[in-house]
């Protein structure tokens, strides 16, 4: 791990967000924009603040969950439901960029915060609104976490072995793609705005994220005539691109073409299976799937994971044993991707915390902060954004309003 700092050469510098989402794909998309340089300023409810703050696992009393999806923002609280809250975030939206929520739809609307009526106090807002089946629709108003919509997108459908139950994929898969649509949104709208001067109403819903991403399994249900079903780990359409049993765990291996299957055949010692009728092609492979699965599980089982994955790379062939969490957060490659870095909690200490992925060239990576203390900021921005003096702050603290 490396310790960061903050510094200045960040890409979104001067971007202000006001984060009025919890849980998770709206805060992930904020700590996205967060990592990019952007001050994130999260919105919480005064007393409890975002649900997931009481998500375990815990160190000293610290959802570590909350941690890492929260990382480099800002803490306010407000009560929105009171009309003082409702008029300081209103003000707080005039020296804002973007504003991004995953309330219920309507909801927004009954607290007088939808975008029709935060854009008149500032036309080129970017308004952004997460929710399980968008704004409108004959799903609208059904409540939605990622579990739901891995079933109702066809996910869990197609995930698990072909014999056994739907399989929830063992990520919140869901709210991590559909903030990270959010972001790409957020961020072309902004690069939009520098056009035109335009702001704009994003709609993204959990499940026209997942259903934009299941190309593989779309492309057979609506180009051929074999929907897609449960197939295990292997591939739905090329085999064998599977997982296998080795000595001491499981390996997976992808084969993709002919020229790759008479290499894997040459790897494991049994070239005349490129030229057996049941395995020249990819159809026929798919035909005899359990023969040639035998075959090579076969090879597999008598050698170590680490071994096998060795002949197969030496062959060509893409192979990688079957890591465990623990395995990935010590490996030498994440270490060198510097993908884990430790900053300063104000009650922990040094915590780890995970990058996001795209390297920018002559861009700061390091965290601007950890995540926030509840209300940590609320006084500095009241002071600074809106210029509030002690006394009017005290009476705002006073009626639970911040």
């Amino acid at each position: 791990m490396t310790t960061t700092t903050s510094s200045d050469n960040r890409l979104l510098d001067g971007v202000r967000v006001l984060d009025l989402s919890r849980v998770m794909s709206g805060p992930f998309c904020t700590a996205m924009l967060a990592d990019l340089g952007a001050e994130v300023i999260k919105i919480e409810m005064p007393g409890g603040g975002d649900d997931s703050r009481h998500f375990g696992p815990f160190v000293d009393g610290e959802s570590a969950y909350f941690m890492l999806l929260n990382r480099g923002k800002k803490s306010m609280t407000l009560d929105l439901k009171s009309d003082s809250g409702r008029e300081i975030l209103i003000a707080m939206v005039k020296s804002s960029d973007v504003v991004i929520e995953n309330f219920r739809p309507g909801v927004a609307k009954r607290l007088g915060l939808e975008y029709e009526t935060l854009k008149q106090h500032h036309p080129g807002l970017i308004y952004a609104s997460i929710s399980g089946f968008g704004q409108e629709g004959p799903l609208a108003d059904r409540p939605a976490y990622d579990l739901i919509v891995q079933a109702m997108s066809g996910l869990m459908n197609v995930t698990g072995q072909r014999d056994g139950p739907p399989t929830a994929v063992g990520e919140s898969v869901i709210d991590v793609c559909t903030g990270m649509f959010a972001a790409w949104g957020i961020s072309t709208a902004l690069f939009d705005r520098e056009r035109t001067g335009k702001g704009r109403n994003l709609d993204i819903a959990m499940m026209d994220s997942m259903f934009s991403m299941m190309l593989t399994v779309l492309s057979m249900q609506l180009y051929t005539d074999r929907p897609p079903t449960r197939v295990g780990s292997r591939h739905p359409v090329t085999y064998p691109v599977d997982v296998f049993e080795a000595k001491d765990g499981h390996i997976v291996m992808v084969v993709t073409s002919d020229r790759s299957f008479t290499a894997l055949c040459q790897a494991i010692g049994q070239p005349a299976l490129s030229d057996d009728d049941r395995f020249r092609t990819n159809a026929d492979r798919n035909a005899h799937e359990s023969e040639l699965r035998a075959a090579i599980e076969a090879w597999t089982s008598s050698r170590s994971a680490d071994a096998a994955v060795a002949a197969l790379a030496e062959a060509g062939i893409p192979a990688s044993p079957v890591l465990s969490v623990g395995d990935v957060v010590d490996s030498d490659h994440i270490a060198h991707r510097e993908m884990i870095s430790t900053v300063d909690h104000p009650t922990l200490g040094e915590v780890p915390m995970v990058h996001q992925p795209v390297r920018f060239s002559d861009t700061d990576r390091s965290f601007q902060r950890p995540s926030p203390l509840l209300g940590e900021h609320t006084q500095e921005l009241l002071t600074e954004v809106l210029g509030l003096n002690e006394a009017q702050i005290k009476k705002l603290t006073d009626h639970n309003i911040v």
